[in-house]
């Protein structure tokens, strides 16, 4: 594993840390997605809105204005109901990514909005979602009656949430790959 030195704003050498990305764990379906993902309010910006929804779904407040865009990506996913008819949504998704500095213990988030986070790292991450199948070490972040836990897991390739006709690569490779870029020169 590749670790990288971390300092603080004065150049105090804090520790070490690998190259990690945050995932949500669904509430509605239990699967590992891209953290905080919603829409633009009237009047706020895209990354004020990357912050809140950051804050409304984690818990955890980011410096948002210093985030950095990984691409502007149309999304289309036609959804056949039950009943038969086609759900056609169609949206355009700013995609960002912001360094954490923070404590696991300050993902509070709301428990209607998500039932917990994973900790993984990046480049591990993208080659587990290559080979399509295996498993990482990872770490989760819940909530038991009101209280965060950090427990040292497991993550499968099954883990994560990929649609029918997309790969794990297609979904989150783009994201994967800004977050080792960005920190391959640190």
């Amino acid at each position: 594993m590749e670790y990288l030195d971390i300092y603080d704003e004065e150049g105090n050498y804090l520790g070490k840390e690998d190259r990690n990305v945050f995932f949500q764990i669904r509430k509605d379906e239990p699967k590992l997605y891209t953290t905080a993902s919603g829409h633009v309010k009237a009047g706020e910006t895209i990354k004020e809105a990357f912050g809140r929804e950051v804050k409304e779904e984690t818990g955890a407040d980011i410096k948002y204005n210093d985030a950095i865009l990984v691409g502007v990506f149309k999304w289309i996913f036609d959804n056949t109901q039950k009943d038969g008819s086609v759900f056609r949504d169609r949206a355009f998704s700013n995609v960002y990514v912001c360094e954490f500095d923070g404590s696991l213990e300050e993902f509070d988030y709301d428990e209607k909005e998500n039932a917990g986070l994973v900790k993984i790292n990046a480049k591990e991450a993208l080659e587990l979602l290559s080979n399509e199948k295996g498993s990482i070490k990872g770490v989760k972040i819940i909530k038991e009656d009101g209280i965060i836990k950090i427990i040292y897991s497991d993550i499968y390739f099954e883990d994560f949430l990929i649609n029918n006709g997309e790969t794990g690569v297609q979904k989150y490779g783009h994201i994967l790959n800004k977050v080792i870029d960005l920190t391959a020169n640190n």
